[in-house]
């Protein structure tokens, strides 16, 4: 499944020469996984209800172009691997009307409880287990 998200560049997210600062990337892969977890049938908040967390654990960002004040931004995201114990996400990131991605990035999440230990997914929430399966991008 590949899930969407517009980003509109805010002047806070530039620097002085109007050029987005880069520890906005990441945030908006954020955004954009958050809406595909929907899009999946679950929200954040409703997984951390069950006790399932999935804190971030690596994140690579690769910058090919600058985006500016008042870009719109098409935020692409794909999950590529979903195993008992782990998430993996890919983004691209477009400024609209644009073919070619000015950035692409990957996000690896754990899957454990709220005390940090992890879990099993499949075995401990097979539904949404299977929700997650039946998304990934090949």
């Amino acid at each position: 499944m590949n899930s969407q998200s517009i980003i509109n560049v805010r002047y806070v997210e530039t620097d002085q020469m109007g050029i987005v600062h880069h520890s906005n990337y990441p945030v908006w892969y954020e955004v954009a996984r958050t809406e595909f977890i929907k899009k999946v049938g679950i929200t954040y908040t409703d997984m951390e209800k069950l006790g399932l967390t999935v804190p971030l654990i690596e994140l690579q960002c690769r910058y090919l172009s600058p985006a500016f004040y008042e870009d719109e931004l098409i935020v692409e995201v794909n999950l590529v691997t979903a195993t008992n114990v782990k998430l993996e996400f890919r983004y691209k990131i477009y400024r609209k009307g644009e073919e070619k991605p000015i950035n692409t990035g990957m996000t690896m999440h754990a899957i454990v409880d709220h005390n940090m230990k992890p879990m099993n997914f499949k075995k401990q929430f097979p539904d949404i287990y299977n929700s997650f399966i039946n998304a990934i991008e090949l």
